[in-house]
């Protein structure tokens, strides 16, 4: 971005207050997500400390009762040769002073004041006063005047961003007497035009992505010749990408004349498994000449030394690999119990108030990092509907999903009736949680059995559709969808207002379908991926999803054992089945022997790849079973009154 300045530094217009800070401009909406807003305040004379004064935002609106949402202590900072600071979002250019996080400034009728104070004078939730109040200015794009709010900053007009037709790219500017007009947003420019003209520089690299093992071409770009060498020192270090992972030249040299200058960083192949890494460009200490039009420049460093589980992914499953963690006793309530008292008897496990815990929206992102990891590459995490692998850090963050990653909500957010509140913007770890129960619909919001990783064009196409209307991608396999089904049957149990229903219904709190979902969970039946993330939850939350661990509970609740007792099936340790053995595996001749110890009558299911069963068997007290199946891979399942074991079966 080329800023143009006129007139040296002597020439700056005196401002109305000469000897304190003024809010100089405010663009309080820009176009898509809010990442090039910014507030610019402005003093009279270059490099003048702020210390002391503080930014505090005001929410004009019915439920913000002009009261501060946001404040900002501006101590240690100071502004700039043109006498300006700017705090503005990560896609301002040039660059500010310093970067606010997304959203953070509201765009309805709302206010900017400057105080002489600090956070224990004014903390959030002040309403506004003129107490200690040095400046303010009172916005709105396209709203109705808050009379209110204008009258407590004793202010006399409200100024519309939008007032030109154009809110998006505008801004609210201070004139060189006072007044206040819009015009073309102008960060870290003087609105008139005036000051120092300050050479711009940005920084680029030949590619956004490398491997260990690459090399990194850092080029600094002016746009202007310089009038003198220039060395200008760089930092490519971010989180867990420090010196240790690379090795070459961190200054760069521009010569009297040029306006580039290059260096290369070798990016080194460590053998430690760390996963990918952010590297974050940044120049240091940049002459006051010079204004940054870009910083914090990021690329991709691909861990080559990414990990493999021990369990397939779910279009390849495997079962039994990935041990059932559930404490001892977890499911004891139940036992012997029928109908509406086996349903209550495990909501009161899976919602126990005083137990399980709900977590932030924002943690969902790390525990689903780990929960959907791809089994093939602890790098990447596996999504839902596309059946494919991505890498973790294509989290989408901005307001384009292409090739990028969310949270999916299984059951989705409009029709439970379920949002985000502002607590839920920060992660807090597994150590902080709030404390929940079965009337806690709100907190399905982040309930990670709910929650998956998800494409996030997929994720947006698939909408608030119910499954039913919704398959998933064309061409899918079909892996996700006993996934799902168990999803909703644990959401439907776990929250007094969530309801699984047949049809499609238009009503809150509902989904369906769910006669499409029993079959669903009939066709596709939990595997190590699925007990995996049942396990990594239970850590977090302190509730299991009982329709992973004993897939048969779902026909005592919705289907046709409704009204018999649940009679708790033996444990992993006395599970008589872990002797059994089936041969010839492969089959040539679709006939395979079954030997075991258990003298129970067994039942035998065997289902195709998609999950159906195209066999079935029941009080087998045979050796040998004959079956007609064309060749391919299939499922075993073998059970007794106890418990059941899952074998691979491949038919030549």
């Amino acid at each position: 971005m080329r800023l143009f300045y006129f007139l040296s530094l002597l020439s700056i217009t005196s401002q109305l207050f000469s000897q304190t800070p003024i809010i100089n401009e405010i663009d309080s909406d820009t176009d898509g997500v809010d990442t090039k807003e910014f507030i610019e305040i402005k003093t009279d004379n270059p490099f003048t400390a702020l210390d002391g004064y503080m930014v505090v935002l005001f929410n004009g609106s019915s439920s913000g009762g002009d009261a501060s949402y946001f404040n900002f202590e501006l101590d240690g900072f100071t502004t700039d040769i043109n006498g300006l600071f700017v705090l503005g979002g990560p896609e301002v250019s040039p660059i500010p002073d310093f970067e606010l996080p997304l959203n953070t400034i509201q765009n309805g009728t709302d206010a900017v004041g400057l105080y002489l104070a600090d956070e224990n004078d004014m903390p959030i939730g002040t309403v506004a006063t003129t107490v200690n109040l040095v400046d303010a200015v009172v916005y709105d794009t396209n709203d109705s005047d808050d009379a209110v709010l204008i009258s407590l900053l004793g202010l006399t007009q409200q100024y519309n961003e939008g007032e030109n037709g154009d809110k998006d790219f505008q801004s609210v500017q201070r004139a060189n007497d006072g007044s206040w007009y819009v015009a073309d947003a102008t960060p870290k420019q003087l609105n008139d035009g005036s000051g120092v003209a300050l050479n711009g520089i940005t920084i680029s690299k030949d590619q956004d992505i490398y491997n260990e093992g690459e090399t990194m071409i850092i080029t600094v770009t002016t746009e202007l010749p310089v009038e003198n060498d220039v060395t200008l020192n760089i930092d490519i270090s971010n989180g867990n990408f420090t010196s240790a992972d690379y090795t070459g030249n961190t200054s760069l040299t521009l010569i009297q004349g040029n306006t580039t200058a290059q260096t290369s960083i070798n990016i080194l192949q460590d053998g430690i498994t760390e996963g990918d890494e952010f590297t974050s460009i940044n120049i240091l200490n940049l002459p006051p000449e010079f204004i940054s039009n870009n910083n914090n420049v990021s690329a991709v460093i691909i861990d080559a030394d990414f990990t493999v589980s021990n369990f397939g992914t779910p279009i390849n499953p495997t079962y039994g690999n990935v041990t059932n963690a559930m404490p001892d006793g977890y499911y004891n309530p139940i036992d012997g119990l029928a109908g509406d008292a086996l349903i209550q008897g495990l909501q009161d496990i899976i919602a126990e108030e005083g137990v399980v815990r709900a977590h932030t929206y924002e943690d969902v992102k790390t525990i689903i990092e780990e929960t959907d990891q791809n089994p093939e590459n602890s790098n990447q995490v596996w999504l839902l509907y596309n059946e494919i692998p991505r890498g973790k850090y294509l989290y989408q963050t901005g307001s384009s999903g292409t090739g990028k990653w969310n949270r999916e909500h299984t059951f989705p957010r409009s029709r439970g009736g379920f949002f985000s509140i502002e607590e839920d913007d920060m992660p807090t770890g597994i150590n902080q949680w709030w404390p929940t129960n079965a009337d806690s619909t709100r907190h399905a919001n982040s309930d990670v059995h709910g929650l998956r990783a998800a494409d996030a064009l997929e994720n947006s196409l698939r909408g608030n559709q119910h499954y039913g209307q919704y398959t998933g991608p064309t061409g899918n396999t079909g892996s996700f969808k006993g996934d799902v089904a168990r999803s909703i049957f644990f959401l439907a149990i776990r929250y007094n207002d969530l309801n699984v229903v047949d049809g499609f219904p238009d009503v809150d709190g509902e989904l369906g379908d769910l006669a499409t979902l029993l079959s669903w969970h009939q066709q596709d039946p939990p595997d190590d991926f699925e007990m995996n993330r049942n396990n990594i939850i239970y850590d977090w939350q302190k509730n299991r999803n009982p329709f992973i661990d004993y897939p048969d509970l779902v026909d005592y609740i919705w289907g046709n054992n409704f009204g018999n007792v649940w009679n708790l099936p033996l444990s992993v340790t006395d599970n008589f089945l872990d002797d059994i053995v089936v041969f010839p595996n492969p089959t040539i001749n679709n006939q395979i022997n079954i030997e075991t110890q258990n003298k129970n009558p067994l039942n035998i299911k065997i289902l195709d790849v998609n999950g159906r069963v195209v066999f079935k068997k029941d009080n087998f007290t045979e050796r040998q079973l004959l079956f007609d199946l064309n060749p391919g891979l299939y499922l075993l399942k073998i059970s007794d009154n106890n418990s059941h074991i899952l074998k691979k079966l491949l038919v030549k």
